[in-house]
């Protein structure tokens, strides 16, 4: 079994886990631990609790000891020397005309690095900036960029509300926060009232959003119309947390109302609609449907039905496919048997070749003569 505590380095901030060993920890202590970056002090959060040596997580550090007398002496050392080195850093800030507001100065433990915290806009040339800091101070000088949210969290203050900033206080991560969150709970849309220290949207906003959505199940919008055994008109107020809406009929009257009035209502209507449902007779329903069947029935019979001229068609195409010639109606014709047996003589002699050319040549000779001979007979 390992005794696990979880530290913080600073009020508000994540939270570590380490190994306490033998120690006799509580809240509020002052503890000297080690850290990839070197030895720092840190603050107890919470007591030891124990867990077996399976679900231990991996690259466990240990707490090295208490914070004794001279440490707390060391720690107070330090910070007189954030205030001189703070103000030495942003005087050579203001000298170098650097686009960056310096917001903190840390010393480590032992003091032998200083961080420096810092916001802008964009990236910042700072290395002119950390020759003359090295020089001044003698020890490793460390820059690090900052959002405004972390700028508020570092400095601190009072909110709108009249208390100590949420995230300097007690929130440790940043919920997103979007502007939706103050739609549903009805806020003014202000900036000025919506926005935090940062300058960004309250971290408040989100406490009470998942209540708010779903108190609000079941409640019209404004501006709706509403239609009730009470009254009916326009919803002109909505209550989200006593569960209530303002309706304002047509005769200029207001009438508070519930979501159960609503619900109550819809129960009646869908009552109505099964009885006018089973009022109609099946008979009167029926009707229509069997006149469109009987349309449809007529419809399929004309297309389906022959015709004479289809039949007596098709009874000729069997008779010429077996080799029968076709049966003449009564008052026509019989078809000339000359033409069906020119027509197979004048298919070989296509086939044959140049028969057909010189048929055509010595009848267009035989047409020619014939022509001058009838020229000449004429006076």
């Amino acid at each position: 079994m390992i005794n696990i505590v979880k530290i913080q380095f600073h009020t508000a901030e994540k939270l570590y886990d380490f190994n306490a060993g033998g120690l006799d920890l509580s809240p509020g202590d002052r503890v000297i631990v080690e850290t990839d970056r070197g030895r720092s002090m840190a603050l107890v959060a919470t007591r030891p609790s124990s867990v077996p040596d399976e679900l231990a997580p991996e690259s466990l550090k240990s707490i090295l000891r208490k914070a004794s007398q001279a440490d707390l002496e060391a720690a107070e050392r330090n910070r007189s020397r954030e205030k001189e080195t703070f103000d030495f850093c942003e005087a050579k800030i203001a000298e170098r005309n650097l686009e960056m507001k310096l917001v903190k100065v840390e010393y480590v433990y032992d003091g032998s690095k200083a961080i420096f915290y810092f916001t802008a806009d964009g990236r910042i040339d700072f290395r002119d900036l950390v020759k003359d800091l090295a020089h001044q101070f003698h020890t490793r000088i460390e820059m690090r960029q900052i959002g405004v949210r972390d700028e508020a969290k570092l400095v601190g203050g009072i909110g709108i509300c009249g208390r100590e900033l949420c995230c300097s206080s007690f929130l440790r991560d940043f919920a997103p926060v979007s502007v939706k969150m103050a739609k549903e709970q009805n806020l003014a849309l202000n900036p000025t009232k919506i926005s935090g220290q940062c300058g960004r949207l309250l971290c408040c906003l989100g406490y009470e959003f998942e209540t708010y959505c779903e108190l609000r199940k079941g409640l019209p919008k404004c501006g709706k119309q509403v239609k009730c055994c009470k009254a009916e008109g326009e919803v002109i107020k909505v209550n989200t947390l006593g569960r209530h809406f303002t309706v304002r009929t047509t005769d200029s009257r207001e009438v508070i109302l519930t979501p159960e009035d609503l619900l109550a209502e819809s129960r009646v209507e869908g009552t109505e609609l099964e009885v006018a449902e089973k009022s109609t007779t099946p008979v009167d329903e029926q009707r229509p449907r069997q006149q469109q069947r009987q349309r449809q029935a007529q419809r399929q019979g004309q297309k389906q039905r022959p015709t004479k001229d289809s039949q007596q068609q098709a009874k000729s195409g069997d008779q010429q496919s077996r080799g029968q010639q076709p049966v003449a109606r009564q008052g026509q014709q019989k078809p000339p048997q000359q033409q069906t047996v020119e027509e197979p003589q004048r298919d070989e002699q296509e086939k044959k070749p140049g028969g057909g050319r010189r048929r055509s040549r010595n009848r267009n000779r035989q047409g020619g003569k014939g022509k001058q001979e009838k020229a000449k007979e004429t006076p």
